[in-house]
């Protein structure tokens, strides 16, 4: 069957019902315009993609009957986690979704000294919840069945006060590149600066903390495009790619 895969925050078993959201109702119905009876596909971010029957109760409402278990996706051979700075608009937008395509588990979104994004109180439960349906799409359209964990926005100093090592940051001016590192093991940090980058001050505590300074080639990377070169170079090296 074709392959209309939905993100349900239900957690899912076979047997039961689960109401659709109004967003993936919209979809369903009026943008591919399925039918009563379609089949789909639901995962709700543990792993399983599970194989359903849309009923549809309203114009604009439907409920899923999950029949069974379709695929159960493997854990990946490297954890990763991103830690980048916020930056403006579409950019983050990219990065987290890229990133999501690429098999990252965790994203850190950081406030730096460079960040030139203002976010407290609603507006950044707001965008935090932007994100998360960033995150959901990306699983949506790549096929992943495990949901990345989105963790609330920090500030890098209290970030890496306690950072999940082993840990690299990307800094252009670093002697060593990703080739000539030892493998990490089984999980793996990566810390990008915001538009501008991190600053002096931040790259020197970073290091103290216990980071890695790696650098990709000898061109400077804008902050959208820094993570996917990076976590395309370490999936090929350590991960997924390989």
């Amino acid at each position: 069957m074709r392959e209309h895969r939905i993100y349900s925050p239900t957690h899912l078993e076979t047997g039961q019902t689960v109401t659709l959201d109004r967003n993936a109702a919209r979809h369903l119905l009026a943008t591919l315009r399925l039918d009563d009876g379609a089949q789909i596909l639901l995962f709700d971010g543990s792993g399983r993609d599970f194989t359903a029957v849309l009923r549809v109760t309203d114009k604009h409402q439907a409920v899923a009957e999950v029949v069974s278990v379709w695929h159960e996706e493997p854990q990946p051979p490297l954890h990763l986690h991103l830690a980048i700075g916020i930056s403006r608009g579409e950019r983050m937008d990219y990065a987290v979704q890229k990133a999501v395509e690429l098999g990252v588990a965790e994203i850190s979104p950081l406030f730096t000294e460079r960040t030139q994004v203002k976010l407290s109180g609603n507006r950044q439960e707001k965008r935090r919840r932007h994100w998360l349906g960033v995150i959901q799409h990306a699983c949506e359209q790549s096929g992943r069945a495990r949901l990345p964990l989105l963790h609330p926005p920090r500030h890098l100093g209290d970030w890496l006060y306690a950072p999940p090592l082993p840990g690299l940051l990307l800094e252009h001016r670093a002697t060593r590149s990703l080739p000539r590192l030892p493998p990490p093991g089984d999980r793996l940090s990566l810390l990008i600066g915001p538009e501008g980058g991190l600053s002096d001050t931040e790259r020197k505590v970073a290091c103290i903390a216990g980071f890695t300074a790696v650098r990709l080639g000898s061109h400077i990377l804008r902050t959208e495009t820094a993570p996917l070169a990076a976590l395309s170079a370490i999936q090929v090296l350590w991960g997924d790619f390989r």
